[in-house]
C-alpha cells in the first residue's frame, strides 16, 4: 500500500491533537485543585493562624495591651469576612 504525503501529515495532526488534549485535561486538574484550595476551610484556618500571629506580633512590638486578646477580634473580623464573602457570591450569581 502506497502512503501519501497527506497521511502523515494526518498521523502528525492527530498526533498533536491528541498531546493538545492531554495538556488540556492536565491544566484542568491543575485548576481544580487551585480552586479547590481556595475554597477550601484548610485555607482559611491558615490564613487565620497566620493573621492572629501577625497581629499579636505588632501588638507586642507596639507594646499595646492584652495582644493575645486583643488579636481575636481581626482574626474573627476576618473569618466572618469568609463567609459574608460567599453569601455575597451566591446572592451576586443569582441576580444574574
Amino acid at each position: 500500500m502506497t502512503k501519501f504525503p497527506s497521511d502523515d501529515m494526518r498521523m502528525d495532526d492527530l498526533t498533536q491533537l491528541k498531546q493538545d488534549i492531554a495538556e488540556i485535561k492536565a491544566r484542568n486538574v491543575r485548576v481544580e485543585q487551585d480552586k479547590a484550595w481556595e475554597t477550601s476551610a484548610a485555607r482559611k484556618l491558615l490564613i487565620a493562624v497566620l493573621t492572629y500571629i501577625v497581629i499579636v506580633l505588632f501588638f507586642l512590638v507596639a507594646h499595646l495591651g492584652n495582644p493575645f486578646v486583643n488579636a481575636i477580634v481581626p482574626t474573627i473580623g476576618f473569618l466572618l469576612s469568609t463567609l459574608s464573602i460567599d453569601a455575597a457570591k451566591k446572592w451576586w450569581i443569582r441576580r444574574r
